[in-house]
């Protein structure tokens, strides 16, 4: 799909776009920086009305943590489709199922650390995949892998929204119709 920006020749082409805007909106737009931005929020307002989301369920039995983390993420970031946008969020939404029954490479089972402070003087609190997978929330093994691997930000804050990660093999989202990633046969890397 190709995308459709407005396209000023000329800057009296801007300047009508800008007339015209200014009698639907009562505002004028005066300086040529503001009209530069408002060609550029024409153009990412009909951008976003031609995103669409998909919904894809992955099973993540089985699965290597790391890489099931790192294409996740690119998911969810929208970096496999052609109208990929860095400052919008195109990234299609992610059900993983059979979090608990993911693996590690290696020893980082035992050996990997994950660390989080309280906020208080000597609260440095650290456990391992393995306690995380044998307690009470084991998707959060997955859910910190994807977060690590998505950029700081509120674009990322929002696109790490459209990840619904579940321990077992059911899910509540079956009204949306999503596709299956068979994401085992992809590499024969991906499954231990």
């Amino acid at each position: 799909m190709h995308l459709q920006c407005p396209k000023a020749s000329t800057l009296s082409d801007i300047e009508d776009e800008n007339f015209a805007f200014a009698n639907k909106t009562s505002a004028l737009v005066t300086s040529p920086r503001e009209k530069r931005f408002f060609i550029a929020d024409k153009c990412s307002k009909e951008t976003q009305k031609q995103i669409d989301k998909k919904w894809f369920v992955i099973d993540a039995e089985g699965l290597v943590v790391g890489r099931l983390a790192a294409f996740v993420a690119a998911l969810l970031r929208g970096k496999h489709k052609p109208e990929y946008t860095p400052h919008m969020d195109c990234g299609d939404n992610v059900i993983i199922i059979n979090a608990e029954k993911v693996h590690f490479t290696g020893k980082k089972l035992k050996d990997k650390i994950y660390y989080k402070h309280t906020g208080y003087s000597g609260g440095l609190k650290k456990t391992t995949p393995d306690n995380i997978l044998n307690g009470k929330f084991p998707e959060r093994v997955i859910k910190m892998a994807v977060k690590r691997m998505l950029d700081d930000g509120p674009m990322a804050r929002r696109r790490f929204e459209n990840l619904y990660v579940y321990s077992g093999s059911e899910h509540k989202h079956q009204g949306q119709q999503p596709e299956k990633i068979d994401f085992a046969s992809l590499n024969r890397k991906n499954k231990k």
